[in-house]
């Protein structure tokens, strides 16, 4: 079987320096908030050209520390699509917020600018304020950030960027972790850069943002651990994860190139499909390689055909949020969700990571051809 996402070689690359940096954490004892922490959040910040990080224990706390440190207050909106893993909305009603769902684009998959009126009437319809917008970097690509920070703009909302997928991506020249008030990542194993466990990060240019943010992460505390400010959580990383992540970094650029090149591969090969489109202003970190099969192709049995020839394949998302029963309650923009019910019903993900050969990809991308014409 191809490997959907290949740790192991990636491991193979690294481990030396994996064992030297955990053999580091072990000798000092600090396993939590030690000074690998520290030098992450340097690097991370040094990486994305902003001011201040905050790491923290999962992409999902990431999204709270945000929306905490921005003042989300409970029965307050905040617009996000609904075609996206759903931790993106969870942290709404965690919060006792509303999570307001918005059309996406046909090409990019990414949150439509030009949908968020209609996102705006729905609210203003069910008696919620909107406050702030939430983009996602669906499968590795910024969203339009110029036209949603516009939006933002005109209409006094804050912008969250949710880079769980995207981080190591570019938006008009500037990294994503630059392109919003706040934002967040996820370091979970599967992601572009990724530890050994859960893990995340929050990125900004806001020092007040950033302090709040390190006070909620453990537990809101002041001056000291016993001196509290305000409600916190706790959501500190750890340091072996920590470890893994400086190592990982130091082949970061590398790996995607790489990822680069395997997207870049799959777009010459494969027929019939519409593969995912890069925006001009855009780079992608290519978090996953996810097609949108023609309308008549009935997905299940293809899928089952290409395990058949030892080809892992993945559905994200196949049930928008919108459509799932926590959420079934909440604003959606005015005039409904075509483009992310159409494309729930057709994506579909190919293996993706920076070790894929050509020889497999051409194997894949001859299955997935005869199986599409065949549909």
């Amino acid at each position: 079987m191809i490997p959907f996402i290949d740790l192991a070689t990636q491991q193979k690359r690294l481990r030396a320096e994996i064992d030297r940096r955990l053999a580091r954490v072990l000798d000092h004892g600090a396993y939590i908030m030690g000074p690998e922490v520290a030098e992450l959040e340097a690097e991370l910040a040094s990486w994305a050209d902003c001011r201040e990080v905050v790491s923290c224990s999962s992409g999902t706390d990431a999204l709270l520390l945000a929306l905490m440190a921005l003042g989300l207050k409970p029965g307050e909106g905040v617009i996000v699509p609904s075609f996206t893993f759903t931790a993106s909305a969870e942290v709404m009603p965690m919060l006792g917020a509303i999570p307001v769902f918005a059309e996406v684009e046909e090409d990019s998959f990414n949150l439509d600018p030009a949908g968020l009126p209609a996102a705006m009437a729905a609210a203003e319809q069910a008696g919620v304020k909107v406050v702030g917008i939430m983009a996602v970097g669906l499968f590795g690509q910024p969203a339009d950030m110029d036209g949603l920070a516009g939006f933002a703009r005109q209409h006094n909302l804050w912008l969250v960027d949710d880079a769980a997928q995207s981080f190591g991506s570019s938006w008009a020249g500037r990294k994503t972790g630059s392109l919003a008030d706040i934002s967040c990542t996820s370091f979970f194993p599967a992601k572009p850069l990724g530890c050994y466990g859960d893990g995340g990060a929050c990125f900004t240019d806001n020092a007040d943002y950033a302090a709040l943010m390190r006070s909620v992460r453990v537990h809101g505390q002041g001056q000291d651990k016993y001196h509290n400010d305000r409600i916190g959580m706790t959501a500190r990383l750890d340091s072996m994860q920590a470890a893994v992540l400086l190592a990982k970094l130091g082949i970061f650029v590398d790996e995607l190139r790489l990822r680069q090149q395997v997207a870049d591969c799959y777009a010459a090969l494969l027929e019939g499909v519409v593969c995912p489109a890069l925006k001009e202003q855009a780079t992608s970190s290519w978090a996953q390689y996810t097609l949108r099969l023609p309308e008549e192709v009935d997905r299940a049995p293809l899928c089952q055909q290409l395990a058949e020839a030892d080809i892992p394949t993945a559905i994200y998302y196949p049930v928008p949020i919108h459509r799932q029963t926590p959420y079934a309650a909440y604003p959606v923009a005015a005039g409904g969700l075509p483009v992310t019910d159409r494309l729930s019903r057709q994506v579909l993900s190919l293996p993706m990571h920076p070790y894929l050969s050509e020889a497999e990809q051409t194997h894949i991308a001859d299955q997935l051809n005869r199986a599409v014409r065949k549909g």
